[in-house]
């Protein structure tokens, strides 16, 4: 296992500043999240780790030791693509074996290491056949498989899912989550989804335009949002956030699931809308209600009929507020009980 910790890292393209001085810090045996929309820098970040990248200026640290300047090979970290980059001409075992063999590792020895490695990820019955003849999810646990024979300290995977089906992404999600369980060793991984990032990672590095907007753990990610881009973008469907209602200036917002379809008797705020669509989940709802400030999206398993009109209300606890550089307040004790002296609670609905 090993920690990952970068300092004021700066990567320039050309004119273009990727990362401005990015610092973080990954856990020995953490599994870690790079999550953020496409351009937001975690792909770099992916890059500078293994040494495929060097900084324009900071340090990058694998155990306290300084491998700024040393070769991706040298860095004991292997790294697993989207697109598998597997030998179409070699078996199962030959790809996996292919790094063994060019290090000069003794047969007896590969085989051994080959079959271990096959075991723990359900491979050894196609070790014979050609990557063509293998499934996706069989192709992406041979460039698994062909990482992990090498027992790097670090795995590194940038978007390794993004070619799969939905249901065979929910599948490999579970697997490497069991995977990470197994060996006990770091692995970042790089995603745009946010339900890869949720569901897998147990610290999330949330970026936007190559600065860290929020580390934490998921939960704390979800129900802590530390600004309104950590707060809208993690979610689905997004937070509702309603600007410029207090004192012109600053924000309130709240998750689609914690908005009522009804009054209710607990201290909040209530405001009515009308149903402009209904989308049918699974066992929920979601609607887009139009309200006098804005589009509103709601959660929730009761129906109600198109262009309904209907009272929402949130209680208390499930506000969040921003200040008007979009940063969370934590005291906002105030701010909550003006917003309810403004919109509230009518008992007799």
């Amino acid at each position: 296992m090993s920690s990952i910790r970068l300092e004021n890292v700066t990567k320039v393209f050309g004119k273009d500043v990727v990362l401005p001085q990015l610092s973080l810090e990954i856990k020995n045996g953490s599994f870690t999240v790079l999550v953020g929309p496409s351009g937001c820098g975690k792909s770099t970040t992916l890059r500078l780790i293994t040494g495929l990248e060097t900084p324009t200026s900071g340090k990058i640290f694998i155990d306290h030791e300084d491998v700024s300047e040393v070769t991706p090979g040298k860095r004991n970290i292997a790294m697993v693509f989207q697109n598998y980059a597997l030998y179409p001409t070699m078996t199962v075992e030959d790809n996996i074996g292919f790094g063994l063999a060019n290090n000069k590792v003794p047969k007896q020895e590969r085989t051994k290491l080959i079959h271990e490695i096959c075991e723990t990820v359900g491979l050894t019955e196609y070790l014979g056949r050609k990557p063509a003849t293998l499934s996706g999810g069989q192709r992406q646990r041979v460039a698994l498989a062909r990482a992990m024979v090498k027992k790097p300290r670090v795995f590194l995977m940038d978007e390794p899912l993004s070619n799969l089906d939905a249901k065979l992404r929910a599948q490999m999600r579970v697997e490497l989550i069991n995977l990470h369980k197994k060996l006990n060793t770091t692995f970042i991984y790089v995603t745009h989804d946010q339900t890869e990032a949720m569901s897998m990672g147990d610290d999330i590095i949330l970026m936007n335009k190559g600065i860290v907007v929020q580390q934490s753990s998921p939960r704390n990610l979800y129900h802590n949002p530390k600004s309104v881009f950590a707060a809208q973008f993690i979610g689905t469907p997004q937070t509702n956030i309603i600007r410029n209602i207090l004192n012109n200036k600053g924000s309130f917002g709240f998750r689609p699931e914690k908005a009522l379809l009804k009054n209710t008797t607990k201290e909040g705020i209530s405001f009515s809308g009308h149903v402009a669509t209904k989308e049918l989940l699974g066992s929920e709802l979601v609607y887009s209600i139009q309200t006098d400030f804005g589009t509103v999206m709601v959660k929730s398993e009761k129906e109600v009929d198109d262009d309904a009109q209907v009272v929402l209300s949130v209680d208390k606890e499930n506000l969040l507020f921003f200040d008007e550089n979009d940063k969370f307040i934590s005291d906002s004790a105030d701010i909550s009980l003006e917003l309810i002296k403004r919109f509230p609670v009518r008992k007799d609905i």
